[in-house]
């Protein structure tokens, strides 16, 4: 099994994507990129720790590649968007990919160049690529949000991430 960390925002809404898919054995969400051991989601918030909001997802690259986590990942998020995601803003909702060595670096990196040449976004690709810092768990009330709170859960997409899917993404492939 490998890892992969991403950042995209509010991490109740970067879970569902991640979850149904063939390979993955876990998305944890959590908090990590900061300077304080064991964070607390308050703490975060609150912009006293430096951490980032972010999932770490454990999968099986026999069955599923880290590249196509990668392209999960670009679906779902604003690229040019630097100080946050839709209603999500501040640096611990900033979009990072946290890459756990040269290979993943590799990968991050040359889908990032494609996304930019592909000129699907008139403004740059800003989604930052960085090493992966200590992970920290969110506590159990934030773990599968998206399941165990729908009615908030739905209030957040609504805060403009869905409709940027659906507007930005709708001829692309789709993703299960």
């Amino acid at each position: 099994m490998k890892t992969a960390i991403f950042a995209g925002g509010c991490f109740w809404c970067m879970v569902q994507p991640f979850d149904s898919q063939p390979g993955i054995d876990s998305v944890v969400s959590g908090y990590t990129g900061g300077h304080t051991e064991n964070p607390t989601y308050e703490a975060v918030k609150a912009h006293t720790t430096g951490h980032t909001e972010a999932v770490k997802i454990t999968f099986d690259p026999d069955i599923i590649s880290y590249a196509e986590l990668v392209n999960i990942y670009w679906h779902q998020t604003d690229p040019t968007d630097a100080m946050g995601q839709f209603q999500d803003r501040g640096d611990n909702y900033r979009p990072v990919i946290f890459v756990n060595g040269p290979k993943q670096r590799r990968i991050a990196e040359a889908s990032k160049r494609a996304l930019q040449a592909s000129e699907r976004f008139s403004k740059p690709i800003v989604t930052a690529i960085e090493d992966a810092k200590p992970f920290y768990p969110a506590e159990a009330r934030h773990q599968r949000f998206y399941k165990n709170n729908p009615v908030v859960f739905a209030e957040q997409e609504a805060g403009g991430r869905a409709d940027f899917i659906a507007a930005q993404w709708a001829d692309a492939p789709k993703v299960d």
